[in-house]
């Protein structure tokens, strides 16, 4: 007999929740005895959310041993497709069916990955991940002439880019609406989302060392005073909006590579932005779209050779 132990760890949600209820943590582990001979099912680098609403990454090693992570997930069953290559068979284009084309590894399509989570619309938009380092020819030739992700194709036309895309889906599918009717708080969002390329030039310009830490530090503080105007809750509008969305996925690749790099910490003397990364991270819609920071950091250090 082979024995198969099976670790949990995750956090468990009410029946009805939102981005901003409180949840509960847990851990358990399950071992069963298998026959010699029985098939194992592997699932290499894959993430799984399965009823009942588990989110499972696992991987079987020589030994037959699995490690299972799993989360509580507010979608339907969906498996993480592979990305696609310049070998892959692509998929039927403008057929009806509604696509959203990412990388697993663009901060930019995360965007339109995190809003179709909170949507729930695992089922009603296809998630069709590209490699960017061997990107298919299809896709520059006939869904987005500038070769980028993230591209939605929906109603036989194409949206791009990342700021507009969001508010697109937040507008033409259901869901919970993610952005403010009251119009003080739509003019903030847009001054945030005008802000964001000068944001990400700043502390870009940091890491490749033709910026200062000061610039980089002044590009934090704009986010942390941002974080004030608002007081009915921890995000930049109060409650949860695009506009969290819109900078998680930078903050999220910023944070640790800052720190492990630079020697930077980008929450040091800004308690709002240290609360939003934590309550950010209860965001299980986002949670889901998100990378080992020790991948991040390896990325960024290729991206931005440390200066000497």
């Amino acid at each position: 007999m082979t024995t198969l132990k099976v670790s949990f760890r995750g956090t468990a949600l009410p029946a009805s929740s939102s981005p901003q209820t409180s949840r509960h943590r847990f851990s358990d582990s399950v071992t069963f005895s298998l026959p010699k001979k029985s098939l194992i099912p592997k699932f290499p680098n894959t993430t799984i959310l399965c009823h009942p609403k588990l989110v499972l990454q696992a991987s079987f090693g020589k030994k037959t041993r699995a490690s299972v992570s799993a989360i509580v997930a507010t979608g339907v069953q969906e498996v993480l497709p592979p990305a696609l290559t310049s070998s892959s068979v692509p998929p039927t284009l403008f057929d009806g069916k509604t696509r959203l084309y990412v990388s697993y590894t663009c901060p930019f399509a995360q965007r339109a990955w995190i809003v179709r989570n909170c949507k729930g619309l695992e089922e009603k938009i296809e998630l069709v991940p590209l490699d960017l380092l061997d990107r298919p020819s299809w896709y520059k030739e006939k869904v987005n002439s500038t070769n980028k992700v993230p591209s939605l194709e929906h109603n036989n036309e194409v949206i791009v880019e990342s700021l507009d895309l969001i508010k697109y889906m937040d507008c033409n599918f259901e869901g919970p609406s993610l952005f403010p009717d009251d119009p003080a708080e739509r003019e903030f969002a847009e001054e945030l989302f005008s802000y964001t390329d000068s944001f990400n030039t700043s502390v870009f310009s940091f890491f490749k060392g033709d910026g200062t830490e000061a610039a980089a530090g002044a590009a934090f503080d704009y986010i942390e005073t941002a974080l004030l105007k608002f007081e009915e809750g921890p995000f930049f509008l109060g409650q949860f909006s695009l506009v969290d969305i819109a900078y998680a996925p930078f903050i999220e690749r910023f944070q640790p590579f800052a720190l492990d790099v630079k020697k930077f910490d980008i929450t040091a003397g800004r308690p709002k932005l240290a609360a939003w990364i934590q309550e950010m991270d209860k965001n299980n819609a986002y949670n889901r779209t998100r990378r080992d920071p020790k991948v991040h950091v390896e990325i960024y250090k290729k991206r931005f050779p440390v200066q000497v």
